[in-house]
């Protein structure tokens, strides 16, 4: 046998394992989301409940700091389905 046939079957053998590997980073992508837009959603109430004059200000910048962290979060996602289905 050669090297190539050998690291192919090899490849095989461990795909049950990266379609492991990629639900469980899909799942770490959506609660490590979770957790951060809890975090933001915390502090700026915290923040509006001191300062209530600068509501709007903290608003948007939380709104801003939020669409980030769901956007890595969907790219993450993407990319873990993308390592089960292909």
């Amino acid at each position: 046998m050669d090297l190539l046939t050998i690291l192919l079957q090899a490849v095989q053998e461990l795909a049950p394992l990266a379609k492991l590997g990629a639900a469980f980073g899909a799942a770490t992508a959506a609660i490590a989301a979770a957790i951060g837009i809890g975090q933001i959603g915390r502090a700026s109430v915290e923040s509006i409940a001191r300062q209530p004059e600068a509501a709007d200000d903290i608003r948007s910048n939380m709104i801003v700091a939020a669409a980030l962290i769901e956007g890595v979060a969907f790219f993450a996602i993407v990319v873990c389905l993308l390592i089960v289905f292909i």
